[in-house]
């Protein structure tokens, strides 16, 4: 764990993170630029937020925008047209059903297009300071199979398996984050 310390300490800050903290945790922000991460280096992802949000810094706006519009903006991000189409239904649906906020659930994230496990925990743990949920990728399964903490088989496996050992909450996620 303290070679593990010492070698994230020297890490750059992700690009997500580095995001919210220049935008102080907004949600919105945080959300839209998880979305535009999956499969992106942190580099490209951040350029693509930040030309985004400066056309559109609201769900509304963005909402208002043409998809191809949104593709302009957030390429080269990869999967750019999917996740411009994602982004825009993600909007409209903030504005229509969350009233333009970002829930701070797990089941309503993952009722947006294309928010799954990763996307949702990342937002909770980010932007709603969630300190019960844990965001696992396909590094993070990796890791946690090849240090023996889990036995598992997927990143969904290996998110359970981790909040079995995992002290807050009884070893679950709180009922308002998950």
């Amino acid at each position: 764990m303290r070679r593990l310390r010492r070698a994230i300490v020297r890490m750059e800050v992700p690009a997500v993170e580095k995001l919210a903290e220049e935008q102080k945790r907004d949600p919105f922000r945080v959300l839209i630029a998880t979305l535009l991460s999956a499969q992106t280096k942190d580099a490209v992802t951040h350029e693509a937020s930040v030309r985004l949000f400066r056309r559109a810094a609201t769900p509304q706006a963005m909402a208002r925008l043409r998809t191809a519009t949104i593709e302009r903006l957030i390429y080269p991000v990869s999967f750019y047209r999917n996740k411009a189409r994602h982004v825009r239904e993600t909007c409209r649906q903030l504005v229509e059903r969350f009233g333009g906020e970002v829930p701070a659930t797990m089941a309503d994230l993952l009722s947006l297009p294309g928010v799954g496990r990763k996307t949702a925990n990342l937002t909770l743990i980010v932007a709603h300071r969630s300190p019960s949920n844990i965001c696992v990728d396909t590094h993070v399964h990796r890791i946690a199979n090849r240090l023996g903490w889990v036995a598992t088989r997927t990143p969904e496996q290996t998110e359970a398996a981790l909040y079995g050992a995992a002290p807050a909450n009884g070893g679950r996620p709180s009922t308002s984050t998950s």
